[in-house]
């Protein structure tokens, strides 16, 4: 994947060529989140409004054994226990890299919350449906990076509820 800015190639991601600079995918992530805090940091029109952006963190998925498409499967039928959690996987880093930017955003004056679902989610490897869903139309594979089982998304409910009945969270004091 090659990465442009400015109307320049800057480099690319999982790619191998002499001269192009190789980034990690946590870059264009970065990148992007940073673009996206600054753009609603500065909007004027946000500040007038008094607009307030919540953010939810990356969800995991949890294929073992290979990947949706090569015969991964997700047919856990209990949550994890910590012990059990690579918190160095590659999710958790994505999180990070959101938290990151959402704390430089804040610090440059944006109006945001976060609804952190990531630490959870990690845990939560039977909230995925797994060959138990009827596939029908795609034969073999397993959804494990949907949250369709009731409880995961039920529980980002309850923290996205706490996140609006934050009273600092929609104080609206001038901007």
């Amino acid at each position: 994947m090659r990465l442009h800015e400015g109307g320049k190639e800057i480099g690319c991601v999982y790619c191998d060529e002499p001269n192009v600079t190789r980034y990690n995918t946590d870059f264009p992530l970065r990148k992007a989140m940073r673009t996206a805090f600054r753009y609603m940091s500065e909007c004027k029109e946000c500040r007038r409004r008094r607009m307030v952006t919540v953010m939810r963190t990356f969800a995991a998925a949890h294929f073992e054994n290979g990947y949706w498409n090569t015969g991964g499967y997700c047919n856990r039928t209990g949550p994890m226990s910590e012990g059990e959690v690579d918190f160095g996987k590659f999710e958790w880093e994505v999180r990070n890299v959101q938290m990151e930017e959402f704390e430089r955003g804040r610090k440059n004056g944006g109006r945001f919350e976060v609804v952190d679902v990531s630490r959870a989610m990690l845990m939560r490897a039977d909230g995925h449906p797994g060959e138990h869903w009827g596939n029908k139309w795609m034969k073999g594979y397993n959804d494990c990076t949907h949250w369709c089982m009731p409880g995961p998304v039920d529980m980002w409910s309850e923290l996205l509820l706490a996140v609006l009945r934050k009273p600092s969270a929609f104080h609206l004091n001038s901007v």
